[in-house]
C-alpha cells in the first residue's frame, strides 16, 4: 500500500514494512535485485486501523512508473494469465476443486466495470463466471444476506469476478442506516466465517479495494455528463451519494480493518490511474494463480495405441 508523500511510506515503522515486503520472495531481476511481490506490497495488515486518508490513490507503490510501460507490462501478462486459466480449468476434470474468486470493491467511478472488462479481454469466458451485485431484489431480501453470494460463486477450475460483492452489506447499509451497528458487526463475522470456509473448500478469494480519489471521481463524472454516449451511465443519484463520501470512506476502512484475514486478505490499489489499476489487479491475479501452479492432468489412455488406430483410420 502506497502513503501519501510522493509515493513513498511515512514513518520509520511503515518503511521497514515496506522495504520487508519488497524483499520477500520474488523473480530475480538483472543485478539480482528482487522482483517485489505485489500482493505484499498491496495487502492491508490485519488487525490495524486502516486510514485511506494517508494512501495515494495516485500512487505506484511497485512495478511500471510510466503509463507506455505500465500498459506494455500489462499485455505481457495476457498469455500467462490464460495459459494458468486453462491449466486450473483443465485440473477440474480430474477432481481438482480449486478455483479463484476476484473481488472489486470501490466509490462509484472507480473502475470496476472496466476491471472486468480488462481482465475478461484475457480469459477464456467459458472459464469464467461474472456477476455484478446491484441493490438486493425483493427475493434476494427475503434470504440472509450471504445467500444471493453463494448462488454466484465460481466452480471448480473457474475464475469468478464479483462486481460488488457480500460487502455491500456491511457498507450501505451503515452510511445509510438500514441497519444497526450492533447487525453490520455480526456481519463482519460472518464474512470472515463465510471467507474461510470457501478458502478451505478451494476457492481463493482475491479481495481488491479500488482506491479513487474525491477529485478524480468528479473528473470522471464530468466526462460522463460531456459525452452523450456516456449519459446512461451517470445518475443524480451519484451527486447525492458524493456528499457522503467521509460516511462511505469510514465504511471501507472498518471493512479493510474487520476483515482483512490470512485466509482472504485485502488489498488496496491506487485507482486513479487506470493503466495502473490494470496492471496492479492482472499482476495480483497472476500472482495468486501462480502460486496455486494448476497442472494438466495426464491422458488416462495409451497414447502410442490411440495414435496407431488413429493413423490407421
Amino acid at each position: 500500500m502506497t502513503k501519501k508523500n510522493g509515493g513513498k511510506d511515512t514513518g520509520k515503522k511503515e518503511s521497514r514494512k515496506k522495504e520487508s515486503r519488497k524483499g520477500a520472495t520474488g523473480k530475480e531481476r538483472a543485478g539480482g535485485e528482487r522482483e517485489p511481490v505485489l500482493r505484499e506490497v498491496l495487502r492491508v495488515p490485519g488487525g490495524e486501523r486502516i486510514d485511506l486518508s494517508s494512501y495515494d490513490p495516485r500512487g505506484i507503490p511497485a512495478g511500471p512508473a510510466r503509463k507506455a510501460d505500465g500498459t506494455a507490462a500489462t499485455a505481457d501478462l495476457g498469455p500467462r494469465l490464460a495459459g494458468l486459466q486453462e491449466r486450473l480449468y483443465a485440473s477440474s476434470t480430474a477432481g481438482d476443486r480449486r478455483r479463484v474468486l476476484l473481488v472489486l470493491q470501490g466509490m462509484d467511478t472507480s473502475g470496476k466495470g472496466g476491471t472486468v472488462k480488462h481482465v475478461i479481454g484475457f480469459l477464456n469466458p467459458s472459464g469464467c463466471r461474472v456477476r455484478a451485485f446491484k441493490a438486493p431484489t425483493p427475493e434476494e431480501r427475503a434470504h440472509p444476506f450471504l445467500w444471493r453470494i453463494e448462488k454466484a460463486l465460481p466452480g471448480p477450475g473457474e475464475i469468478g469476478i464479483f462486481d460488488r460483492s457480500h460487502y455491500e452489506d456491511v457498507l450501505v447499509p451503515r452510511v445509510h442506516g438500514l441497519a444497526t451497528r450492533s447487525e453490520i458487526k455480526r456481519r463482519y463475522g460472518r464474512i470472515n466465517r463465510f471467507e474461510k470456509s470457501l478458502a478451505d473448500d478451494g476457492v481463493t478469494v482475491v479481495k481488491v479495494f479500488l482506491h479513487l480519489s474525491y477529485e478524480e471521481q468528479r473528473a470522471r463524472l464530468l466526462e460522463r455528463l460531456d459525452d452523450p454516449d456516456k449519459h446512461w451511465k451517470f445518475s443524480t443519484g451519484d451527486i447525492e451519494e458524493r456528499a457522503l463520501w467521509p460516511a462511505y470512506r469510514r465504511a471501507y476502512e472498518l471493512a479493510l480493518e474487520r476483515c482483512s484475514t490470512d485466509t482472504a486478505p485485502w488489498y488496496v490499489v491506487p485507482a486513479d490511474r487506470k493503466w495502473y489499476r490494470n496492471w496492479a489487479i492482472s499482476k495480483l491475479l497472476l500472482e495468486h494463480l501462480e502460486e496455486l501452479d494448476p497442472k494438466y492432468p495426464p491422458g488416462d489412455f495409451d497414447v502410442e495405441e490411440s495414435r496407431r488406430r488413429l493413423l490407421a483410420s
